[in-house]
């Protein structure tokens, strides 16, 4: 039996840039890389569905920040800090 093995995102975008490109087959890719088709499948999916993600991160605007959440989540790690500081 194999051992599970995990590949780095660098190998996988590599993998499924090819697959995208179509000048070999899917079957060819998995013989050279020793991956499995299905995993070639799965890598050239995630980068179709993710590609525009690229292009939107810059466009995106920056998260606004409510302020009363804010105080009220520094309060609480104030009173955890005091309730930790009790107990040990």
């Amino acid at each position: 039996m194999r051992k599970h093995r995990n590949h780095d995102a660098g190998f996988k975008a590599r993998v499924a840039l090819e697959a995208v490109k179509g000048e070999r087959t899917v079957s060819e890719l998995a013989a050279e890389y020793g991956v499995h088709p299905t995993m070639i499948h799965q890598w050239k999916k995630a980068l179709l569905e993710g590609a525009a993600d690229i292009f939107e991160r810059g466009s995106r605007k920056p998260v606004e920040v409510d302020e009363e959440t804010v105080r009220s989540l520094h309060a609480k790690i104030g009173e955890l800090a005091v309730v930790n500081d009790f107990l040990s």
